[in-house]
């Protein structure tokens, strides 16, 4: 699974539903570990990131109605990493200025077309965001492979051991390895799908 997967068209026309609780609660599953995620990277504490992915999530909830999903203006990932990039920039600039700080960000100024100079934050953003997403699906098919299949699988696939050394540990041949995680692999992609994500270079 070398590509990101990309966010799909309808999920997006979901999420500018509010009262589609499905969408969100799906949105929320797998961007709020992404946003933590970025935020620890960034050094925030916990309770800060956890704060931020709220922030964020409120931010695109007021804002996705002017998301125009036309791929030469950007993807709906690099959209959300912007939002988040500013917030993060916004609140460690408030704590400068005031350690108390509070108040409203201004989506409208989360918004605006401020790129990373470096593209670090948009790499680790999508390097997440591709993690997140198969470990999230990965979840969701762990019940359906025996535990030989499974640890085969994780092994191999997410660790990153070398498919013989696995095989060797869990008594099993090369090739059973192989077509384990092959199996895997695929019923992941399927699950992403499934949910209105597609598996695309561009998202």
């Amino acid at each position: 699974m070398d590509d990101a997967p990309s966010t799909h068209p309808s999920f997006l026309i979901r999420l500018r539903d509010p009262a589609d609780e499905g969408a969100w609660s799906e949105f929320m599953e797998i961007y709020g570990p992404l946003v933590r995620r970025i935020a620890r990277h960034r050094r925030l504490q916990d309770a800060d990131a956890e704060d931020l992915a709220q922030e964020v999530f409120r931010a695109v909830a007021r804002a996705i109605e002017r998301y125009d999903p036309d791929p030469e203006k950007g993807s709906f990932r690099a959209w959300l990493s912007r939002i988040a990039r500013n917030l993060i920039i916004n609140l460690l600039a408030a704590r400068r200025r005031h350690p108390q700080g509070s108040g409203d960000t201004d989506v409208q100024r989360l918004l605006e077309d401020q790129p990373d100079p470096t593209g670090e934050d948009s790499a680790v953003f999508d390097a997440e965001y591709r993690r997140t997403l198969i470990m999230w699906a990965a979840d969701r098919i762990r019940g359906e492979l025996s535990d030989a299949a499974w640890q085969a699988f994780w092994q191999a696939g997410v660790e990153g051991r070398p498919p013989k050394e696995v095989a060797e540990a869990l008594g099993m041949s090369l090739g059973t390895v192989y077509q384990y995680k092959s199996r895997a692999v695929v019923r992941i992609r399927r699950e992403i799908e499934q949910f209105g994500w597609e598996s695309a270079e561009n998202s």
